[in-house]
């Protein structure tokens, strides 16, 4: 494989702008994912519909870079989430609710020839059964507030730490804690380990999907701070997502403040 031009961790990455019709709505981040050669974009499942906020766009847009030699050069790819009144995209759910994740194939055909992008594969999960310990180092690559390198339309990252048991549910949901600064705008971004050990171009593991600020309701908001945690959704959703057919979609009952 021809040298990249940058670190492909950055090349997982894409930032999404989210529509209703021409208006547009918000932006969140996403990457890629593939499995026997199925290309998917995954991000949060309230950057798809987010009901108690009224957030209900019926396209996004999503840019890749165009050109190997010249990573100023992007093209935004508009994709569909409904299909003759359903999802097109895929989500979940398990024991303890609404899993935080959503997929959506992304037909390969309508990206521009010559794309450069990288995807993570199966191989490259952070098991649960293979637990990172606390205060492990992570990245959180994506676009917070939006904000990216405007020259070249690529990510930035976060440093944060695993900050409860990796592997065990929290509260009985299918999430980890991250300790790390994030944004609005952060919503779907990958959660990822270093993995030196490993080789070729892309040494990490994808540990998780982040999702959302952790707030108390019993907070004081004048005179207790933000506990600064955040929750990030276990990778390996994504084995179950991108094996299942789409589910019919339902509105989501939870609210969360970092799209």
């Amino acid at each position: 494989m021809t040298e990249l031009p940058v670190d492909a961790l950055l090349l997982t990455a894409t930032r999404i702008a989210t529509f209703q019709g021409d208006r547009p709505l918000t932006n969140a981040s996403g990457f890629f994912f593939e499995r026997d050669d199925a290309l998917f974009l995954v991000t949060s499942r309230h950057v798809f519909l987010d009901a108690d906020n009224e957030h209900h766009p019926d396209r996004i847009e999503i840019e890749v870079h165009s050109r190997r030699d010249d990573l100023a050069r992007v093209e935004a790819t508009s994709l569909l989430l409904y299909e003759n009144g359903k999802s097109a995209w895929r989500s979940a759910e398990d024991a303890g609710g609404e899993i935080d994740v959503a997929m959506l194939a992304i037909d390969r055909s309508r990206l521009p020839a010559g794309h450069l992008l990288r995807a993570f594969r199966p191989a490259d999960l952070q098991r649960p059964d293979a637990p990172l310990r606390i205060g492990h180092p992570l990245l959180i690559v994506g676009f917070p507030l939006g904000f990216q390198d405007t020259l070249h339309r690529l990510p930035v990252v976060r440093q944060a730490i695993v900050a409860s048991a990796f592997g065990l549910r929290f509260q009985g949901q299918g999430h980890f804690l991250t300790d790390g600064r994030t944004h609005r705008g952060i919503s779907g971004a990958a959660v990822v380990a270093h993995a030196p050990e490993r080789a070729g171009d892309l040494p990490w593991r994808l540990a998780g999907v982040h999702s959302a600020r952790l707030d108390l309701s019993t907070r004081d908001k004048v005179e207790d701070e933000s506990l600064g945690l955040n929750l990030a959704w276990y990778a390996d959703v994504l084995m179950t997502l991108s094996e299942a057919p789409a589910m019919p979609e339902r509105p989501v009952t939870g609210t969360d403040d970092s799209t």
